[in-house]
């Protein structure tokens, strides 16, 4: 890609020493890419039952994508209601299934992290073996390292922490309290 960029073939922008390529560039090199796509599965997904509405706006924004992109493809909503770090969700073991079983040809997400938090590769492997594609709509503005670094602790531990104690525990709030604290206070 870095050749294409350098050569003039692929519009890029450099930003601290990442490139990072226009979604208008994009659309553009993946223009006719997934014509043979004709059964994808939605998948949406939000860590609690507080974010229901994030839930509906996040599946309505993935149902106008697919249909603006993919006219011609049928398509299936799967989501869940659990943390990105739960590996036996619900509805990621019926991508999984659909998967295996054939019955999908592209799994749409809104972002990386709606399918999961961490081993994204890993999960985007797995599908592909199954003759599935990943098709991440939209693309997240670029974070610096230690931002993600700092974000990905707080999800760890909270996410342990919840195992742990329990939600609704007075220690795990005490736990995410004291990370959220410690980030703060360099």
């Amino acid at each position: 890609m870095i050749k294409w960029i350098r050569e003039g073939k692929v519009r890029a922008v450099n930003i601290h020493g990442r490139w990072y390529i226009p979604e208008s560039e994009y659309e553009r090199l993946t223009k006719g890419l997934y014509i043979d796509l004709k059964r994808i599965a939605i998948y949406a997904r939000v860590s609690d039952n507080t974010q229901k509405d994030d839930l509906d706006r996040q599946i309505s924004s993935l149902k106008d994508y697919v249909r603006k992109y993919f006219p011609q493809a049928e398509y299936i909503v799967v989501k869940d209601v659990a943390s990105g770090l739960k590996e036996d969700r619900r509805g990621l073991r019926k991508l999984i299934e659909m998967a295996r079983k054939r019955q999908i040809d592209a799994v749409v997400v809104a972002y990386r992290d709606r399918l999961t938090r961490f081993g994204f590769t890993y999960l985007k492997e797995l599908f592909e073996a199954y003759g599935v594609r990943i098709i991440v709509a939209f693309q997240e503005p670029p974070k610096d390292y230690y931002q993600e670094l700092v974000e990905d602790l707080i999800m760890i531990a909270t996410s342990f922490a919840g195992r742990i104690y329990g939600k609704r525990s007075r220690k795990y709030k005490k736990v995410v309290k004291a990370v959220e604290q410690a980030v703060k206070d360099p």
